[in-house]
């Protein structure tokens, strides 16, 4: 058991295999030493339940020798969520695991040498930052910073379009540090916007692609530093995070109003919550359909659903507070947690190109 063996929270060595936890993304844990090359690991989250349950792991392993590497992870007051990603030397593949039938405990065999392994594919703060760097080159837009977290780091953000164009369309990711398949979703969509260079003249866009740049440095599985899910904080606004976009959207040049918001996050199934029919008008009900509905089949090997439900009723979620407050369209783009990669890409780029058509064909605040 864990608390008979040697534990160190900054890493855990035998004779032949050393684990590291120090790299943006992987969580310090609690490392026990079961063997000279088998060790457990107890995945906890950041802080005490209650927690959304999306125990998040990574760690950077050396091993000498041809022989195999056990490691055990254990999980406090979860279950296994997420299978094992290993990356080194340029490639990055699945591991096999082993989850127990409680769910409480996995099992997985390392390959000799060494890499990362990691709860999903590692899109630390720098990968955020090389994608806005790579936005502004393509397009000339300037990337800026909105304003800092707890730990420091800036949220940094991209505006595609003209300052003074009076739509406005909000793009955010990467709120809850572990859901890795939305901010792959939100690249991709991204970089066809990017890449289109057709937007409508009378629409710019915001881009916030990593709301959470403490949380998902820190290996966390929901929160911020704060100890805050920052997507139920739209409305208190207790965290720097959210009123740095707060701030943003009040300074807005008069004749300026977000008209849709897409938030992108990851769950069990691909899916779109929306405002349920009743909270609807009829340029909204328009602008689903020119956007969305009748996709949901459509995209190779990217099946989604459309869900027309308030998800968490008051309880402060970006969706919830943009349509309150502007009376606009407001998705949460949820990507399966096991979604193939490309066609995650592959939808994602298909669902940018159909955005600047339906915001040229319907004003989606527009009303009855």
């Amino acid at each position: 058991m864990l608390s008979e063996a040697r534990v160190s929270l900054a890493a855990c060595r035998s004779a032949s295999v050393s684990l590291h936890f120090d790299f943006d993304g992987a969580a310090p844990s609690a490392c026990a030493i079961t063997g000279e090359r088998a060790f457990e690991l107890l995945v906890t989250p950041e802080h005490a339940p209650p927690i959304n349950p999306s125990p998040w792991y990574a760690f950077r392993y050396e091993a000498e020798g041809d022989a195999p590497v056990s490691v055990t992870l254990r999980y406090l007051g979860a279950k296994h969520r997420y299978d094992p990603k290993w990356s080194g030397g340029g490639e990055s593949r699945d591991l096999a695991v082993e989850v127990r039938e409680d769910g409480a405990a996995a099992q997985m065999t390392l390959p000799p040498g060494g890499g990362i392994v990691s709860a999903r594919e590692v899109i630390a703060p720098a990968d955020a930052r090389a994608d806005l760097d790579r936005w502004s080159a393509a397009s000339g837009a300037t990337v800026f910073t909105l304003g800092t977290s707890h730990d420091g780091r800036p949220i940094e953000a991209i505006r595609l379009g003209r300052k003074d164009a009076p739509r406005l369309v909000v793009l955010l990711g990467r709120q809850h540090p572990p859901e890795v398949t939305g901010a792959i979703a939100m690249r991709a969509f991204v970089d066809a916007l990017v890449e289109a260079r057709s937007l409508p003249a009378d629409v710019q866009i915001l881009i916030v692609p990593m709301l959470n740049p403490d949380g998902t440095a820190r290996g966390h599985w929901r929160a911020n530093r704060g100890a805050t899910d920052l997507n139920r904080d739209w409305g208190p606004f207790t965290q720097p995070e959210t009123r740095a976009v707060k701030a943003w959207l009040d300074a807005l040049p008069q004749g300026v109003r977000p008209v849709l918001m897409v938030d992108f996050h990851s769950t069990r199934s691909n899916l779109f919550y929306v405002q349920s029919d009743d909270e609807m008008d009829g340029g909204q009900r328009r602008f689903l359909a020119a956007w969305l509905a009748g996709q949901e089949a459509a995209l190779a090997d990217y099946p989604f659903t459309i869900e027309r439900r308030n998800a968490n009723p008051g309880s402060g979620t970006a969706k919830n507070w943009f349509h309150a407050v502007y009376a606009i369209p407001a998705y949460t783009y949820e990507v399966a947690d096991t979604a193939d990669r490309a066609a995650i890409r592959t939808a994602a780029r298909a669902l940018a190109g159909r955005l600047a058509p339906a915001l040229e064909a319907v004003a989606p605040g527009g009303g009855e």
